[in-house]
């Protein structure tokens, strides 16, 4: 896993969807080192014009997103809202 750095941003209330968690224990992985990856910005596998929409949204306060594929190969994403209030880990055939 990569190193983290130092978090950009407050998660705020962290929740997941049944889907969610179920993936994460199907791979028998933790949420944990992929919530850190998201508040310091690194956003997982987002094509270049997601990641330059993030690195604005970080500056004016808008939703950001990220989306990492578990070792077992299922995708996931993280979304923290706008007002930093709630950050949800989800599949994307959830949204």
């Amino acid at each position: 896993m990569k190193s983290v750095e130092k978090s950009k941003f407050s998660l705020g209330r962290v929740v997941a969807t049944p889907g969610a968690l179920s993936a994460l224990e199907t791979a028998q992985e933790s949420a944990l080192g992929y919530l850190q990856r998201h508040e310091s910005g690194d956003w997982g596998n987002l094509p270049p014009e997601d990641r330059e929409e993030n690195e604005l949204s970080l500056e004016n306060g808008f939703r950001l997103l990220s989306s990492y594929t578990l070792r077992n190969g299922t995708r996931f994403w993280i979304i923290t809202e706008a007002d930093r209030s709630v950050t949800t880990l989800l599949l994307p055939s959830e949204y």
